[in-house]
């Protein structure tokens, strides 16, 4: 068998040589390729875009929080407090300090009152939290025996924590709800008109907003501007330092023309019945008192009211959320007999010498139809000046009816009836004026000669609020100055105070001035003639005086039968109304008085009228 050799091949150097030589140029020109790529990055991440990962890497790092401003504070007339910044005492919990949350809630539940609706809201913060590090309130409004109970086991409650904060509080309650109103907490309505309005900024780390009064009404004044605090921050979103700050400018410090003292008197002399009260410096219509009753505490609205206090509130037969001195519509009934007596001696259809006779009712020709006297029979022969003193209501159906609806709704605008009065309060209605493109607009129905006789004594269509009466009845008693009905008096400032001036609008325009004394003479006749329909609640008064009462028909009585209260059901009893001024040649002040369903204005409405007057005279004698 033959015996083969495997042959060895002779190994080429000088090829393999070439072959490394080759590869090292090639991976030298990949490493310079990738070098000038990378060094090429490098400039364009630490030159070209420097500025811009600079402010990423500051973003990530530095955070700017905003600090909320302090809420101006709201004065009387006389410097009283009627709004403040009260310090509060809440239990609050840091979730990533506590290993076992329902065993510390059950232990808190042990030491104070923790229902379970405030157990529930607190859990639902809490998963809503996305910083658990952030503090989520438990409790507000804590007692200070509860703040001292949590104080004293403190040790064991690991992440509880009593804190000191800053809320609204409204120190005299009910007596200022429907003027002051009260701030509450921003909803998603809130943040929306924000936004929208462009103001949300000024709004970062703030929780409450006015809502009602004139907390809403000047909130932009008492808010502030909003301050910040630059922040650096760790890997978890925690501050570690404060770099450096700029102070919140806390909110305008506001004086109202409201006199506490004298909404304490108003309060008192409604007590359970349901009404208002307005009175007015007739100088410039700055408004001394405005009191609506019944009404409720705000403070239940600062902290957030609950369900069942709301639901108490809004089902209430006694409506506490009206503000019935702005909103209330009420028929003037014969409040507004001097304007439309005032009304006839312009028009030139009476004098002071017109009379007529008065055998109880009123009657249009061919007729049958009876319209009654509050007399029933009569008052006999009756001039302007009886027509207003014992509130004639005959007379006034043949002057409305002489008039004509045109002509009185025309002249009743100029006193404001059937328009916003320019209160600086958004709860408002205008109420109504009617007239007969009104009545044709709303019902379909042409206007009739029994609507004209109605409107004739303020009944049928006509509504007003107690607000547009008092402000008529100032207008009237300064001779046709205009001036709008105004809560702020001034704002506060490092110099002192800033009076707001008084906003004036068309003044009512008379052919003869004489006419306007005449109105007057027989408003004061009311209350100082024995027959005078006011003047048991003013005899004896110190004061010269002037007014009008008024009763108010809830319900309408058929012709064949008589009013008798004791078989009528209590809320369709006749209002009371007084409307009056004083002293009768220089006015100081004007008092509107509505009462709901007790009867008679003269007996009802006018001694609260007077109580009211009576209190301004003792307590402002530079003013008499």
């Amino acid at each position: 068998m033959l015996n083969w050799r495997r042959r060895v091949a002779i190994r080429d150097h000088l090829a393999e040589a070439n072959l490394f030589a080759r590869r090292v140029i090639v991976a030298l020109a990949m490493v310079v390729v990738l070098g000038t790529i990378l060094a090429l990055n490098m400039r364009t991440l630490q030159v070209d875009k420097h500025q811009d990962y600079q402010t990423r890497a500051d973003g990530n790092r530095i955070k700017v929080l905003p600090i909320a401003p302090n809420r101006g504070l709201i004065y009387d007339r006389f410097g009283r407090i009627l709004a403040e910044n009260s310090s509060f005492y809440s239990l609050e919990i840091v979730p990533e300090q506590v290993q076992d949350m329902p065993a510390l809630l059950a232990a808190l539940a042990k030491l104070i009152p923790l229902d379970a609706d405030l157990i529930d809201d607190f859990n639902k913060n809490v998963r809503q939290q996305r910083r658990k590090f952030k503090p989520v309130i438990l409790k507000s409004r804590l007692t200070e025996e509860e703040a001292a109970i949590i104080a004293v086991n403190q040790h064991k409650l690991h992440g509880a924590y009593i804190e000191a904060r800053l809320k609204r509080h409204y120190p005299y309650g009910e007596l200022t709800t429907h003027a002051i109103g009260y701030v509450a907490k921003i909803n998603q309505k809130d943040a929306n008109n924000l936004e929208m309005e462009g103001k949300s900024a000024n709004y970062q780390g703030t929780d409450d907003i006015g809502k009602l009064g004139i907390e809403r009404y000047y909130e932009e004044i008492l808010h502030g501007q909003v301050g910040y605090q630059e922040v650096e921050v760790n890997n978890r979103g925690r501050p570690i330092r404060t770099l450096s700050e700029q102070p919140p400018t806390p909110g305008q410090d506001l004086v109202l023309n409201l006199d506490i003292e004298m909404q304490k008197v108003a309060k008192q002399a409604l007590g359970e019945r349901r009404g208002a009260i307005v009175v007015l410096d007739a100088k410039d219509n700055g408004i001394l008192s405005i009191y609506s009753n019944p009404s409720y505490d705000p403070n239940l609205f600062v902290h957030g009211i609950s369900s069942k206090n709301y639901k108490a509130l809004l089902n209430n037969r006694d409506r506490p959320l009206i503000n019935r001195t702005t909103q209330g519509r009420y028929p003037p009934a014969s409040t507004i007999k001097p304007h439309i007596g005032l009304l006839g001696l312009e028009s030139g259809l009476i004098t002071t010498k017109t009379r007529i006779w008065d055998p109880g009712y009123y009657q249009i020709k061919d007729i049958e139809h009876k319209y009654r006297d509050w007399k029933s029979w009569g008052h006999g022969w009756v001039d302007i000046y009886k027509a207003i003193e014992e509130s004639c209501d005959v007379y006034y159906y043949d002057l409305a009816v002489r008039l004509g609806m045109d002509s009185i709704s025309s002249f009743m605008n100029q006193f404001g009836f059937g328009e916003l009065t320019g209160i600086d309060i958004h709860e408002e209605t205008s109420a109504t004026m009617p007239s007969r493109e009104w009545k044709y607009g709303r019902f379909r129905q042409p206007w009739y000669a029994g609507d004209t006789i109605s409107i004739g004594i303020g009944q049928g269509y006509w509504t007003a609020t107690p607000l547009q009466l008092a402000l008529a009845t100032s207008i009237l008693a300064n001779e046709g100055e205009h001036f709008e009905p105004k809560l702020l008096k001034s704002t506060k400032t490092q110099t002192g105070e800033l009076p707001v001036p008084a906003i004036d609008r068309k003044p009512v325009e008379v052919d003869s001035e004489r006419n306007w004394q005449v109105i007057k003479t027989a408003m004061e006749g009311v209350v100082s003639k024995p027959t005078g329909s006011g003047f048991r609640a003013y005899d004896g008064v110190t004061y010269p005086a002037a007014g009008k009462t008024g009763t108010a028909q809830v319900i309408s009585i058929a012709q064949d039968e008589e009013y008798d209260e004791d078989e009528i059901d209590e809320r369709h009893r006749d209002n009371a109304l007084f409307v009056g001024f004083a002293p009768v040649d220089d006015p100081k002040v004007v008092v509107a008085v509505i009462i709901e369903n007790v009867g008679g204005g003269g007996k009802n409405a006018a001694p609260v009228a007077r109580t009211m007057m009576d209190y301004y005279f003792a307590h402002y004698p530079e003013s008499f």
